[in-house]
């Protein structure tokens, strides 16, 4: 079943000095609106009086720019405000869901820094903004701003969210809504995909997918980048430069473990009809010594775009529960043979005496479990040897006759055999 998905496209923006001084302008009137109202909705709830809505928070606004003390919010568009007051009221009512146990829990809206790593802004179709014909974005009160287009927009987008992230970079992220026109032509194979820190992911034919590692790889570079920037006075030009140092090279490894998964996601999505993964508590896992392997691997990014690639691209999806044993049953005979430690790679099936990876049977079982049709075609699952049972039919060698080439202690008692008799 395909359905119409809205996709958010990340470009590149390079503003010059102006330009940025100008989105500096909009991000600090933005998150000004946004810690009034939310003062303004926790002043009225310290004193017990009804929420105060979206309207009134509105008119506060229109008033509230026409004051001696606010009247620098008219310098930037109007709509970035009053997407800022709908932010919040969205804050509100995540929480609210999370409180009645619609949603996943969130922590009440909290007030907005300057210092935080990431400032935004959105605006919406009434803002005016723009794409002109040189491929630049237009933005009101902040002029035409240049664009690095790594790819075509799918349709015509309905916002643009200007967002600087903690490195310093600009970028423009577009809502698209796709539909029925990007649907995959029909394949076969069908797999199932066992997620883990030895390979990042196992696929149910026998492939193996190696773990990038991309922030291990970056340690040596990032601890140096760390030391020095402990070393710089606080709230010195030195110390800042030190900041940005360091969050330009955690962002690189962001983005190329992102890029990673997207070029994985998209093969499998191509070449497979149904994809099936387990459902793991990463959460769980990040509390054990294995957290910053299991923050590195980046498995919570990697399934959510499976999810939204295959809804996209007419795919079937399918997430098994947490809690099935796929790394103890047996591939080939489906006996449970319990828990085994983590350094154990291989085990033998005590029931079929199966020689069983153990990563390719736990993906093997993912794809089973899904109720998908898959063989373990490739994998390392093969039938050990047997001893044959007593009442077996066959035929029985016949005893070879003993020669003097034995040794041990068989070769001495035949030796003595051979002996010739006294008369």
């Amino acid at each position: 079943m395909v359905c119409a998905v809205q996709l958010r496209y990340g470009f590149r923006l390079y503003p010059n000095g102006p330009q940025c001084a100008a989105l500096a302008r909009a991000f600090g009137c933005a998150r000004v609106v946004f810690n009034d109202a939310l003062g303004v909705r926790e002043d009225a709830r310290t004193a017990g009086l009804p929420f105060v809505t979206l309207g009134d928070l509105s008119k506060r606004l229109t008033a509230s720019k026409k004051t001696p003390e606010r009247a620098w919010l008219g310098e930037v568009s109007s709509v970035i405000l009053q997407q800022s007051l709908r932010d919040l009221d969205a804050a509100y009512r995540n929480f609210f869901d999370g409180l009645k146990g619609k949603r996943p829990k969130t922590g009440p809206p909290r007030f907005k820094s300057k210092r935080d790593n990431r400032q935004a802004i959105r605006f919406t179709g009434n803002a005016g903004w723009k794409i002109t014909h040189g491929g630049k974005l237009r933005l009101p009160k902040v002029g035409d701003v240049p664009v690095k287009w790594s790819r075509s927009l799918p349709s015509i987008p309905t916002t643009v969210s200007v967002i600087r992230d903690s490195a310093g970079r600009y970028f423009a992220s577009f809502v698209v809504e796709t539909g029925s026109e990007e649907v995959l032509p029909p394949v076969t194979p069908e797999i199932g995909v066992d997620l883990g820190l030895g390979h990042f992911a196992v696929l149910s034919d026998g492939t193996k997918v190696g773990n990038p590692r991309f922030l291990r790889r970056a340690e040596k570079q990032l601890t140096k980048a760390q030391r020095a920037l402990s070393r710089k006075e606080r709230g010195s030009a030195n110390r800042t430069k030190a900041r940005l140092k360091v969050a330009r090279a955690h962002a690189r490894v962001a983005d190329a473990r992102r890029e990673f998964h997207h070029q994985l996601s998209t093969k499998l999505i191509r070449e497979n009809q149904a994809i099936a993964v387990e459902d793991l508590t990463v959460k769980g896992l990040a509390r054990t010594r294995l957290a910053k392997s299991v923050h590195d691997a980046g498995w919570s990014q990697f399934v959510t775009m499976l999810e939204y690639k295959a809804s996209r691209y007419g795919r079937t999806f399918i997430r098994i529960g947490r809690f099935e044993p796929t790394s103890q049953l047996c591939s080939v005979c489906g006996v449970q043979d319990g828990p085994k430690p983590l350094h154990v790679r291989e085990w033998t099936c005590k029931e079929c005496g199966a020689l069983l990876d153990r990563d390719i049977n736990a993906a093997v079982n993912v794809a089973k479990a899904a109720g998908l049709a898959v063989s373990a075609c490739g994998a390392r699952v093969r039938p050990g040897p047997v001893p044959a049972q007593r009442d077996e039919a066959g035929t029985r060698p016949k005893p070879r006759p003993t020669t003097a080439r034995q040794t041990g202690i068989a070769h001495l008692q035949v030796s003595e055999d051979l002996k010739p008799r006294p008369a």
